[in-house]
């Protein structure tokens, strides 16, 4: 109640805004100090019988707001934690993180250039570079930033599926033929998401076999096309992967380019997790054919360390994203502005409120360079690397696919002392598929680390590392990997 806009709040205000920068920067020393837990656990019904969260009729005071701040951090997961591999998206960057606060400060809305002026015209600067990078000439095209990968590879299909039936937008799924789309057996849950969302269900979705690394093969890409046809069903969209989300594998676009053309398919590129590739001059050859996409998904809060969440779709084809979406909100876009109207981005965005998302790339983009995160990924990829080479013939280890790792996932089994001499047998699997759990509910009660693990196909789970943390060492892998066996000696 003391806070501003309240009479004389000036100084309450700046006092309990200081403190709870304290707490944030307090925060910040702690996620980078490796002796301090990545989680301190608890289960759920434990938090919440610990506090009072309940929200109530009268006001708290100040102190007690504060104190609120300090528990929720206290049970935060420390993403930014060099010891923290549990996800995609890691890392604490001080520039996006400041970029952060001072978007919340300017609270804004990203659809009109009349209320967004600066943010609207660096979205329009930042995706025009992201297109220059994968290849369409002179950035050409269209893009957005959207809440995530999910909605990005969403836009995708809704934009392709227009493209082919542009009466779908008025007249629904009713009035065009049964359609369909493939991906890849190891893609993204979302492409299957997006097609029922947008009615075209998920058994319109057909899965593309994989060679052992996690890649689509072409022809079976093709096979699937003509057997689709053959039942009189019309292909749209090829959703390949840039980066899967497992094994990080990438999909031969090249090939899959020249079946989408001959087929007059659109292609889609999820690169959500492998788009960061193409600022590396050393490894953006794995996205070689990108350049051939009709759109793409690229998601700079993964591999490039951007808080959470920024995620672009870019458009080959300029204005087929805003005569899919508009909707001529006259109290929005009015036509009789005073200033060049094709800044007004709201009507090709799916949402109406929108986040601006864009600012923390690119100021974290001028603080860095392109070179700056080419250093940064570069150095990520030679730490998987490191690990991939530490366990490939270490005792007690056993890999998931045979090779180097394309990204920097590294896909392995930890086999405890007591499964090393059984023989490979039902028994064995059942109880291999027990050590990743329990391994990981150790280091969730220790605090110590964080690490993914998952089933695959007819493979019982095992520990996917993925490291995009730039605050990441040597140090780091090695303390994982001693911390897997001290867990794990006794299972």
């Amino acid at each position: 109640p003391d806070l501003l806009p309240a009479c004389n709040g000036e100084v309450t205000t700046m006092s309990f805004l200081q403190d709870v920068v304290d707490i944030l920067l307090q925060y910040v020393v702690k996620s980078f100090d490796r002796s301090t837990k990545v989680i301190d656990f608890h289960y759920p019904n434990e938090l919440l019988q610990e506090y009072n969260w309940e929200l109530a009729d009268q006001p708290q005071t100040l102190e007690e707001i504060l104190l609120n701040c300090r528990t929720t951090l206290k049970y935060a997961i420390k993403t930014g934690h060099p010891r923290y591999f549990n996800q995609l998206s890691t890392g604490l960057d001080m520039v996006g993180l400041a970029a952060d606060w001072l978007t919340s400060a300017a609270n804004t809305n990203m659809f009109t250039y009349e209320i967004a002026p600066v943010f609207v015209l660096l979205e329009y600067v930042t995706l025009r570079k992201m297109r220059e990078m994968v290849g369409w000439p002179g950035g050409c095209g269209d893009g957005i930033f959207s809440p995530g990968g999910a909605i990005s590879n969403m836009y995708a299909m809704l934009i392709a599926r227009f493209k082919m039936f542009p009466e779908v937008k008025e007249k629904g799924m009713a009035a065009i033929p049964r359609l369909v789309a493939f991906t890849s057996e190891h893609s993204h849950f979302s492409v299957k998401k997006g097609a029922a969302a947008l009615g075209i269900g998920t058994d319109s979705v057909i899965l593309i076999r994989c060679d052992e690394r996690g890649k689509m093969i072409p022809s079976d890409l093709e096979r699937r096309i003509l057997e689709a046809k053959q039942k009189g069903f019309v292909p749209f969209l090829v959703s390949a992967t840039a980066g899967t989300t497992v094994y990080g594998a990438f999909d031969p676009l090249i090939a899959i380019a020249d079946i989408c053309k001959k087929y007059k398919i659109w292609m889609h590129v999820d690169g959500a997790w492998g788009g960061g590739l193409l600022m590396s001059r050393k490894h953006k050859w794995k996205l070689n054919g990108i350049e051939r996409a009709n759109s793409v998904t690229w998601n700079p809060h993964k591999m490039m360390g951007v808080p959470l969440q920024c995620s672009a779709l870019l458009v080959r084809e300029e204005g087929l994203m805003q005569s899919c979406n508009q909707m001529h909100a006259s109290y929005l876009f009015q036509q009789d502005k005073h200033y060049d109207l094709s800044y007004d981005t709201g009507d090709k965005a799916l949402q109406c409120g929108r986040h601006v998302d864009v600012f923390k790339l690119w100021l974290m983009w001028r603080a860095k360079g392109t070179t700056g995160f080419e250093a940064q990924i570069d150095k990520c990829l030679e730490l998987a690397e490191y690990l991939y080479n530490k366990i490939k013939n270490r005792e007690g280890y056993e890999m998931v696919f045979d090779g180097k790792p394309q990204h920097t996932n590294v896909c392995f089994w930890y086999i405890p002392p007591s499964l090393r001499s059984m023989e490979d047998n039902e028994e064995r699997m059942s109880r291999l598929m027990k050590v990743a759990p329990v391994i990981k509910a150790r280091m969730m009660e220790y605090g110590t680390t964080m690490v993914s693990y998952q089933p695959l196909g007819d493979k019982v789970n095992f520990f996917r590392m993925v490291i995009s943390n730039p605050a990441a060492t040597h140090q780091d892998i090695d303390f994982l990997i001693d911390e897997i066996e001290r867990l794990g000696q006794d299972l």
